[in-house]
Formats: C-alpha cells, sequence, structure tokens
C-alpha cells in the first residue's frame, strides 16, 4: 500500500483526457522522470487517460495504445515519452525484451496494465488505478510514495473528493 493516496471523479471521457493533461502538465513542470502506472479492467479508460498525460506533457501525434506493438515512443521537446502496454505479457521475461527496466528507470513512462507486473516497476511509481462508477464517471485514485498528499490533491484540482 501507497503512503500517499487521493480519490477523484471524473464524469465523462473528456474529464479522464483534461485529468490526464493536467497531470502530465505537472509531470512536464516537475522536470523529474516519472513512470506512472495505469490499472483498470478492460475499458474502464486507461488509453484515455494515457492521451491526456500525453498531450500535457506536449506530444502533439495521435496517442494510440501500444496493445500490439506493446511499446510506443513520443517525443516532445522535453524528450521521449515512453507508453506502454502489458495486456499481452505474461512472463516477466518479455519485459527486458522490450527494453521495459531501461525505459521505466529514468524517463518519463505512462504504464497500462501496469499490475500485471507491479514488482518490475520503479520505487517512484505513480500508481492511478481506475474504476468505473457507471457508464461515463470514474473513480480515479492516485497512489504515491514519494509525491506528498497536498501535491496528490493539488495535481487532481477540481476532480479530487473527499480528501
Amino acid at each position: 500500500m501507497s503512503k500517499y493516496k487521493v480519490t477523484l471523479e471524473t464524469y465523462s471521457v473528456a474529464d479522464t483526457q483534461c485529468f490526464g493533461e493536467r497531470l502530465g502538465h505537472w509531470v512536464k513542470q516537475n522536470g523529474n522522470p516519472l513512470c506512472m502506472a495505469l490499472v483498470g479492467d478492460l475499458g474502464t479508460g486507461k488509453t484515455h487517460m494515457s492521451q491526456g498525460i500525453a498531450k500535457g506533457l506536449g506530444v502533439t501525434e495521435e496517442i494510440t495504445s501500444p496493445t500490439f506493438s506493446l511499446m510506443n515512443t513520443y517525443m516532445t521537446l522535453a524528450g521521449e515519452i515512453y507508453h506502454f502496454d502489458l495486456y499481452r505479457m505474461d512472463d516477466v521475461s518479455e519485459l527486458e525484451n522490450i527494453g521495459f527496466y531501461e525505459f521505466t528507470e529514468d524517463q518519463i513512462s505512462i504504464v497500462e496494465w501496469a499490475d500485471k507486473f507491479s514488482d518490475e516497476l520503479p520505487e517512484e511509481t505513480l500508481w492511478i488505478r481506475i474504476v468505473p462508477i457507471d457508464e461515463h464517471s470514474r473513480a480515479i485514485t492516485l497512489e504515491s510514495d514519494l509525491i506528498d498528499h497536498e501535491t496528490l490533491v493539488e495535481i487532481g484540482g477540481i476532480y479530487v473528493v473527499g480528501n
């Protein structure tokens, strides 16, 4: 269990992407490498969140889930962003084959289906758990050992509930 935790709610795909963009802006301004681990069932909005994060980081090209390619790389003025989708991976040895450790340790990375290999992620990981409330709304929990509660609330902005 993470040391710091904040819960948010979004009410549409646009809200989820907008929050993701807000998070991406924060990561960009912070200037430190960060692994963002997205967790949620199929169709809960992990890719929508990734799209928002990437936009906030300055990615201008279309963001798609790397379900079949396993990893997409996007260029920004601040450097490269690595976007992983671990859904089709079954064995931890496959992570080495795609350079997972190299790209998540000291880089900015977004990892969908991160819970499949949670023990393989860096200590500094920001966990983003997405759970459907209804067809459009999502409860999003941010968890971190590194980013304190006050900062998580600041990142969450208007989407924070009951913290």
